[in-house]
């Protein structure tokens, strides 16, 4: 009680546990982002194999070994060195590593830190924006889930369902009881969120024949919706076609990317979505008086 007491009173401990905490969030994501896709890869393919029947002897032996978030324990991919609990201290083993396997002195991708660092830094944002009490601690859910997605998309082009569905629910949840906004409002969310990128996935696809989007970016987007309310959407629509256009643009002329490529959504939906979410407020204000609403 005397903790909760002292996280409640003093806000520099608070953040700073939240910050702590959130690095070694930061370290689950890095192994979520690398894990899912392959477990989705996984169900496909036993999925397959169950449905067309014969036996593959790849498939057989990826079953026989449990692969999930949690287990085998994670391991260099180069020479097979199991991560001993010392090497996997959020950024302070990496740094203490030099960013290389104890074992092979392969180098070990950068991106494990700065997600680390990122997650650590948009969590103590969130939690400073909000203050102590359980919409910080639900904020924060939806903040790690979205930066998951964000990534997998990014590097995969999936946003896989079992992510973004359960996080659509958890939004309904809870705004049961009004935590970020009303039932009604929540409801309306994940229901519009959902059907207008819908709508606009099909109207794109009869006018050009091409499919503009996949059916993971509507799922997400009702997931944004179920948290924030259907009020957020115009602006999270908005913000993340814009955005993506100006980065689609922008790899196109730094990488020489061709134009028929296909580019992720997902992270800019994820992104505009924090955005509105964590701004609601304000966001709705500026919109009520543009239009007059």
């Amino acid at each position: 009680m005397e903790v909760i007491a002292l996280l409640k009173e003093n806000s520099t401990f608070f953040l700073t546990v939240v910050g702590l905490f959130s690095l070694l969030v930061g370290s689950f994501l890095n192994a979520a982002i690398y894990r899912i896709p392959i477990m989705l890869q996984q169900g496909w393919r036993e999925e397959c194999q169950d449905l067309f029947g014969g036996e593959d002897q790849n498939i057989s032996s990826e079953s026989a070994q449990k692969f999930n978030l949690f287990v085998p324990r994670s391991q260099c991919p180069t020479c097979g060195h199991m991560i001993t609990a010392i090497e996997n201290i959020p950024v302070i083993s990496y740094l203490f590593l030099r960013g290389k396997c104890s074992s092979c002195k392969t180098k070990i991708s950068i991106q494990y830190p700065i997600i680390e660092i990122l997650t650590a830094l948009i969590s103590v944002f969130v939690a400073y924006k909000i203050g102590f009490g359980w919409q910080t601690l639900a904020a924060l859910i939806f903040t790690w889930t979205l930066i998951t997605l964000s990534l997998i998309d990014a590097k995969t082009m999936l946003l896989p369902d079992n992510l973004t569905i359960p996080l659509m629910w958890l939004g309904i949840v809870v705004n049961y009881q009004n935590l970020f906004v009303d039932l009604k409002s929540s409801v309306l969310g994940a229901i519009i969120g959902y059907m207008s990128l819908w709508c606009m996935f099909h109207l794109f696809r009869l006018i050009t024949g091409k499919e503009g989007m996949g059916y993971g970016d509507f799922k997400i987007l009702a997931a944004i919706g179920a948290w924030g309310g259907w009020q957020i959407l115009p602006f999270t629509v908005f913000a993340s076609s814009l955005i993506g256009a100006i980065a689609g643009i922008s790899l196109m002329l730094i990488q020489g990317k061709k134009e028929s490529q296909p580019i992720p959504f997902g992270p800019w939906l994820a992104l505009a979505g924090f955005i509105g979410f964590i701004w609601r407020d304000e966001i709705t204000l500026i919109m009520q008086n543009y239009y007059g609403m």
